[in-house]
């Protein structure tokens, strides 16, 4: 019983993180595209009224005209409209996710012996301090760096997120460690905007509120993180599909692949960024981040591509390939069907993982594919729970590479 409620939970936390990540992501980046759209008034009452900039849009049958003030309107309007409840959900039903999968069962998605020996109280204790601290160090570094040099601090932060990268993935499992990775950066973005964007606007409206001259610097450290945070959209995107997909986390220089994705991500985010600012420059946009960022793409998918070998059998002797597939179905009935049959005898698990099935030899023909890149990866067994010799993989992986005789 208690793992159909543990399965339940773990289905409206994920519902609820989805949900609220698009609302979050959605908003900024419109917030992002608008910021950049913006063209100077027209009209004399909008530039007498302090307006900056604004924007005509259609959608939903329907026109819409955005307006940017310049600092703040003569008199501040009811309601105002703020954006942070996505972040804060997000966040929290992020590290729910966080606590109830990877800490909660730590033995099973975080900790991988064959990497680092962790105990489970120490693998949680160092996970969290990698959440703080990846904060504390972006924090320091934007504000000694602030409105000195943009690309100093970015190459900075690029190069302090690609040592968490490998500093994880020599801790954990290349899942865990992908996703921790993942869970520093969304702890930064929403960190940019419980301390500063929001805190910002708020003494904004508090100086508007008392007559007070408003400070740009809240301004402009706000746009900074804000344009930050949708840098960082996409690698998180990234880190949180990454978990089906074991080919990228249980590569042998995952933290490689890891850091690529990113820098992909990044990229390309750049250049959709660029577009909106099309019209300063004549309509053009440079295309060399989104190139960029391809290229990185088709180098991690032309390293991480299987490494095609040439069968041994030759003519096969229908006998021998009986034997072979039993003593092949053997190890896999003794280390895999555990959590791989209709009804898992292994603790933690109510169901097949991704509802493989191994039970049987139609269902091992079946998964032979996904299999070779399980056990290739050494991300199957997950942990290596049960226990599987390297001589029973190597059986099991030159059946496989033969084109799975029986």
């Amino acid at each position: 019983m208690m793992d159909y409620f543990y399965d339940w939970a773990s289905l409206l936390g994920r519902w609820l993180h989805l949900i609220t990540g698009i609302a979050w992501i959605g908003a900024s980046f419109y917030f992002v595209w608008l910021d950049n759209s913006l063209l100077p008034p027209k009209r004399r009452e909008l530039v007498d009224a302090g307006v900056g900039g604004e924007v005509w849009a259609v959608h939903g049958g329907g026109f819409y005209n955005a307006q940017k003030y310049k600092t703040a309107p003569a008199d501040l309007p009811e309601p105002l409209h703020w954006f942070y409840w996505e972040a804060y959900t997000t966040w929290l039903s992020g590290f729910f996710l966080l606590c109830l999968l990877y800490f909660g069962q730590a033995e099973i998605y975080l900790i991988d012996p064959a990497v680092m020996a962790l105990s489970k109280p120490v693998a949680i204790a160092i996970a969290l301090a990698f959440l703080a601290g990846g904060w504390l160090v972006y924090d320091v570094l934007c504000r000694f760096l602030f409105q000195r040099s943009e690309r100093v601090l970015g190459l900075l932060v690029a190069a302090v997120l690609g040592v968490a990268a490998w500093a994880l993935c020599q801790l954990y499992s290349g899942r865990g460690a992908y996703i921790l990775y993942g869970a520093v950066i969304g702890t930064i973005m929403v960190a940019n905007v419980f301390f500063v964007i929001i805190p910002g606007q708020r003494e904004m409206v508090r100086a508007k509120a008392e007559g007070r001259p408003l400070d740009p610097v809240h301004g402009l450290r706000g746009k900074q993180r804000s344009v930050h945070n949708t840098y960082f959209t996409l690698p998180v995107l990234f880190v949180m599909i990454s978990n089906h997909y074991a080919l990228t986390y249980g590569a042998k220089w995952n933290w490689l692949v890891l850091i690529a994705m990113s820098v992909a991500g990044a990229a390309i985010r750049i250049w959709f960024v660029l577009r909106h600012k099309a019209h300063e420059r004549g309509g053009r946009t440079s295309p060399w981040p989104l190139v960029a960022g391809l290229v990185v793409l088709a180098g991690v998918i032309a390293a991480l591509a299987p490494r095609t070998g040439t069968s041994t059998q030759g003519a096969r002797d229908p006998a021998a390939s009986a034997q072979r597939f039993a003593e092949v179905r053997g190890i896999i009935s003794q280390r895999c069907v555990t959590c791989h049959a209709p009804h898992p005898t292994f603790a933690g698990f109510s169901a097949p993982p991704k509802g493989v099935l191994l039970d049987t030899p139609e269902h091992i023909l079946a998964n032979a594919v996904a299999m070779q890149t399980q056990l290739t990866t050494r991300v199957m067994p997950i942990g290596n729970l049960t226990q599987m010799t390297d001589a029973e993989r190597e059986t099991v992986l030159a059946w496989l590479r033969d084109g799975a005789p029986r």
